[in-house]
């Protein structure tokens, strides 16, 4: 059964992206340019210019022939991490034309972008339109680009560098498929060799063939590339940047670069943004601030809420303390022509009564804070306590950070424990005068000091976790460290405390409250029985106010 596309994707295919950047990027570079890489020990042609190309050179040649066809040739050694990295920045600006952009790099790490701009091109006055003001401001920059629109990647992908730039509507799919070659697929040198020794060239040909032996013969991805240009099977494209539920957004005449000016936009897009959400009912917990630069890259700024929000103040002092943050790494470069504001994490989120019947318990004001303190010092940064299911009282709750919301903890203590207002990170022993075997304690030894107990009340038996063995105390949630960016230093691993392992042989635990003399109230707990051959082991676990 044929799957019906509905979705449309513009596929943009720029051959010479290495040298047109690296001549943009450097304008005394004139002539000739070709990029040459060392493979098995021979200087090989790995990018050319439009110009070389036209002279007769070609990808894969020796380097010395080169040189021979052209004296005047230019040359430069590929760093293809440094054009990868340039080219992701180059796709990210392109999401002032589609919220959704993907570098398709099956064949090459640079060169190919496309853009689902379903429901887009209306804002270009069509996709004929869009295709040609896409195209015309890529050659205005300098770059050599085709490009195609169709109803799946795969078609894109294939009228964009196998025929003339044009837009493909749904029922000319099949006919403007047929037409290419088989190298149309995105397919691997040897599968595009073996199929050419078949007498297979276009597509048309290969279509109607024995499913099952080119399959044994080629793979099951060859039919799967066929079957996804012809839109029989769904490809997805998975964009760079976060995939923005609601956005509002702003272009300039000309060009900003004070922050001052950025965080005033940012605020009235926050205004924009937060009647839009109102009307529709919504909230949203995670924003994104891109800003676009006129030398094709993109700053992105995000922050988090703890909680649904579409407060317009709220959202402009969170972006006010990140950028306050990152004021240091701010570059506005050549200036920003386009900021654009996203949510993401949207969620229903019902209207607040602000009259003098509002209930105001201080827990909105204390999220609030804690939003904003987390956007100026780090997620990490700042913590909260969250009760863990267990009844083991040093673990029975973890710092987890304060963005991560719970609005009901499920295993929060029941009102009757008594527990107390610090807890000892390791309960430390004592010498206990106690009646055996289940007596109150009558005094205790603590740090050398002696403390006469006059009252006390227990015991609370907690048991062993016996189904914990080995596990070790955690007090935070690891960190997972970011794989370092290309030309940027990795990080030292983040620390991690070496605290005690769960015992599984441990026995159970007897807790009091006991106060001394002075007023001073102790929790401590025996572990253990009084059994003939060995006596419990008492413990000073924490101190009531």
């Amino acid at each position: 059964m044929s799957l019906r596309p509905t979705r449309r994707f513009l596929s943009l295919f720029l051959p010479h992206w290495p040298t047109d950047y690296l001549k943009r990027a450097d304008p005394t570079l004139s002539g000739p340019l070709v990029l040459y890489e060392r493979i098995k020990g021979g200087l090989r042609l790995a990018a050319m210019d439009i110009e070389a190309g036209r002279a007769g050179l070609r990808l894969g040649q020796n380097l010395a022939d080169a040189r021979a066809m052209l004296p005047d040739l230019s040359v430069r050694e590929i760093d293809r991490p440094m054009l990868e990295a340039a080219f992701a920045d180059f796709a990210d600006w392109h999401s002032n034309a589609s919220p959704l952009v993907a570098v398709l790099g099956d064949v090459a790490r640079f060169g190919d972008l496309v853009l689902d701009i379903t429901g887009v091109a209306h804002l270009f006055g069509g996709e004929r339109a869009m295709l040609i003001t896409l195209l015309t401001r890529l050659r205005a920059l300098g770059y050599t680009v085709a490009g195609a629109i169709a109803p799946t990647i795969g078609a894109a992908w294939a009228v964009s560098h196998f025929a003339r730039s044009q837009v493909v509507q749904e029922e000319a799919l099949s006919a403007a498929l047929d037409a290419l070659p088989v190298g149309a697929l995105r397919l691997s040198p040897e599968q595009i060799a073996g199929l050419t020794q078949m007498g297979l060239t276009s597509l048309a040909q290969l279509r109607p063939r024995d499913r099952k032996s080119l399959q044994a013969r080629f793979g099951i991805s060859l039919l799967t590339r066929l079957d996804q240009a012809y839109g029989i099977l769904e490809e997805r494209m998975t964009p760079r940047l976060p995939i923005a539920e609601r956005y509002a957004e702003r272009r300039f005449p000309e060009p900003i670069g004070l922050l001052d000016d950025v965080l005033m936009t940012a605020q009235d897009l926050a205004v924009q943004l937060g009647h839009q959400l109102q009307a529709e009912g919504l909230g949203a917990q995670t924003f994104h601030l891109f800003l676009y630069r006129v030398d094709h890259k993109v700053m992105a700024l995000s922050v988090n809420s703890a909680r649904l929000t579409r407060d317009p103040a709220h959202i402009a002092k969170l972006f006010a303390h990140r950028a306050e943050r990152l004021s240091g790494e701010y570059d506005a470069g050549f200036g920003i022509d386009m900021i654009r504001l996203a949510v993401s994490s949207v969620g229903e989120l019902d209207g607040t009564q602000l009259g003098a019947f509002a209930t105001d318990d201080g827990a909105a004001d204390l999220i609030q804070l804690q939003d904003r303190m987390s956007s100026r010092l780090g997620t990490m940064a700042v913590l909260r306590t969250q009760f863990v299911a267990t009844h083991i009282p040093e673990r029975a709750a973890r710092l987890v950070p304060a963005m991560v919301h719970a609005a009901t903890p499920a295993n929060q203590p029941g009102p009757s424990l008594q527990r107390p207002l610090r807890l000892l990170p390791v309960p430390e022993p004592i010498a206990i005068n106690a009646e055996v075997p289940d007596g109150l304690p009558a005094s205790m030894i603590w740090r050398r000091v002696s403390y006469r107990i006059t009252k006390a009340a227990g015991p609370e038996r907690l048991g062993a976790e016996w189904w914990r063995s080995g596990q070790r105390l955690q007090l935070a949630p690891p960190e997972i460290p970011r794989p370092p960016k290309p030309g940027e230093k990795p990080k030292a691993p983040p620390y991690v405390p070496q605290l005690e392992r769960f015992n599984p042989s441990a026995v159970t635990r007897d807790y009091y409250v006991a106060e001394d003399a002075m007023g001073r109230r102790f929790w401590i707990y025996r572990e253990g029985l009084y059994v003939p051959d060995a006596s419990p082991v008492w413990y000073l676990h924490g101190l009531f106010a």
